[in-house]
């Protein structure tokens, strides 16, 4: 079946059907088998597969205008680009748009370095931030080995794990003002002089959905702006809705330099977006900014982009985020409670991460998942055990997320013995 495929997941393999078609929550296989998608396709398809509103709007997007030379404009872009701004707090008012996610990582930081005069990027030890050459810099849950040596100047701090702490207090808690202090004392001595931005995600998808606690992201900010470095924000999987709030950071009160956007900003179609404020989009153009891609600007994905905020606003699905989200964790914790193979339920919103103790249980669990008929992906990464990352639609119904409860604690139960 793969005989003419270049395997591009690492350790990884393809699964083992073809994927016919897909609606809403489910996946249809060749075979006719029915399966219910928890990851949203790559995490990225918020309202479900083929909505029928995205389905008529691409319809008629491509035969009206599709893509254009990289320099013109069309209404679909400048409309999307205003939205996005109003759905800002200030100064966040302007808007590049683009089509993944490494793509608009690799944007920001290349804006960062340009309008600060630096090169030095810190993120955290678990990031993920894309496989172009910058984000790639900078991603460090997986990846790195065997590729030949990175840029100069790019730094891990540790990943601020609330489950798995490395700095305590006396009581036991995670002291996680110790551990930012300590890692950027590691980072000041390490710099030449040249830290131009920190780049985090404010839930770490890909490292284990992963919680910085209240206050991390503020002080953080408060770190950068002691080094005249740039706070980039990279929303892909928490950004638009998907944490129960529109943006996951307004939960810890601060505003980024830079905050990218993508996945579930095209709801599963290619489109991205950088968004900054004047003062920094006013500097780096007048130091020649560049960033010339051939589908920056499309007019079709942009008007999905336009689409995908209309239903979002209609729906308040920021508001069934959190809802839904309270009703699957619930499920969760009531699993947790039955299995001692369960160490940690976590997350916020529709972004939910179950922890397992051990990697080869969560392999188990997923193969037999599939096999009754639910897709989910799991996270492996030393130190850790398997970390089921369960992000399904916002517009999942709860007999969809109640029939993925089940199946799951049927895989649970029978991977056990």
């Amino acid at each position: 079946m793969t005989r003419h495929l270049i395997r591009y997941s690492g350790a990884g393999s393809f699964s083992p059907e073809i994927i016919a078609r897909a609606e809403g929550s489910y996946l249809w296989t060749e075979s006719g088998r029915r399966l219910l998608d928890f990851t949203s396709g790559q995490m990225s398809a918020i309202l479900g597969h083929s909505h029928p509103e995205v389905v008529a709007t691409v319809r008629r997007q491509v035969a009206e205008l599709d893509h254009l030379f990289s320099g013109m404009l069309s209404r679909p872009v400048l409309d999307l680009a205003r939205r996005l701004a109003e759905s800002l707090p200030d100064p966040l008012d302007k808007v590049l748009l683009l089509t993944t996610g490494a793509e608009s990582n690799e944007a920001a930081i290349r804006m960062a370095k340009l309008v600060t005069g630096k090169h030095e990027i810190v993120s955290f030890a678990r990031s993920w931030h894309g496989m172009t050459q910058a984000a790639a810099n900078a991603t460090y849950s997986s990846g790195r080995k065997g590729y030949g040596p990175t840029a100069p100047g790019n730094f891990a701090i540790p990943t601020p794990n609330p489950f798995r702490p490395d700095f305590v207090d006396a009581t036991g808690t995670f002291d996680w003002q110790r551990q930012l202090d300590y890692a950027f004392d590691l980072i000041d001595a390490q710099s030449v002089g040249s830290l131009a931005a920190c780049i985090v995600e404010p839930i770490l998808s890909s490292g284990g959905v992963i919680e910085p606690p209240l206050g991390y992201l503020a002080a953080l900010q408060q770190k950068c702006r002691e080094r005249e470095m740039l706070l980039i924000l990279d929303e892909a999987q928490t950004g638009l809705c998907r944490t129960g709030q529109w943006y996951a950071f307004e939960r810890d009160g601060v505003v980024p330099d830079i905050l990218t956007l993508s996945k579930t900003l095209g709801a599963g179609l290619p489109l991205a977006a950088v968004i900054t404020s004047a003062e920094i989009e006013a500097e780096a153009h007048a130091r020649g900014f560049l960033f010339f891609t051939t589908h920056v600007s499309d007019p079709l994905v942009a008007a999905v982009g336009n689409t995908v905020l209309d239903i979002l606003e209609r729906e308040k699905l920021d508001r069934v985020a959190a809802e839904s989200g309270a009703f699957l964790q619930d499920g969760l914790r009531e699993l947790a409670a039955k299995h001692e193979t369960i160490a940690d339920v976590r997350g916020r919103g529709l972004l939910v991460g179950l922890e397992l103790v051990s990697d080869e249980l969560g392999a188990e669990v997923t193969r037999r998942c599939l096999e009754l008929g639910l897709h989910i992906n799991v996270v492996q990464l030393p130190g850790m055990g398997g970390v089921f990352r369960i992000a399904p639609p916002l517009t999942a119904t709860r007999e969809e997320l109640a029939e993925g409860l089940d199946i799951l604690a049927q895989s649970i139960s029978s991977s056990e013995y």
